[in-house]
């Protein structure tokens, strides 16, 4: 089971790409010109914890999960 889950509340993201730059083996940009995570459940969290702190409108989230 994964250890954490990553929520990104797509209707926020304004696209700025701050995550990619901080974590761009996790995170990408779709094709409306938002920002996604490749994988949403994760064994570590890795460089993802910068890449929520690095968000400018907070809607990146991380749930440890166990």
């Amino acid at each position: 089971m994964s250890k954490y889950k990553i929520e990104h509340d797509i209707d926020a993201c304004i696209g700025c790409g701050a995550c990619i730059s901080m974590c761009p083996d996790n995170w990408e940009m779709s094709n409306e010109g938002k920002a996604i995570p490749k994988k949403a459940e994760l064994d570590e969290i890795g460089c993802n914890e910068e890449a929520k702190d690095s968000c400018p409108v907070d809607c990146i989230k991380i749930e440890e999960t166990s």
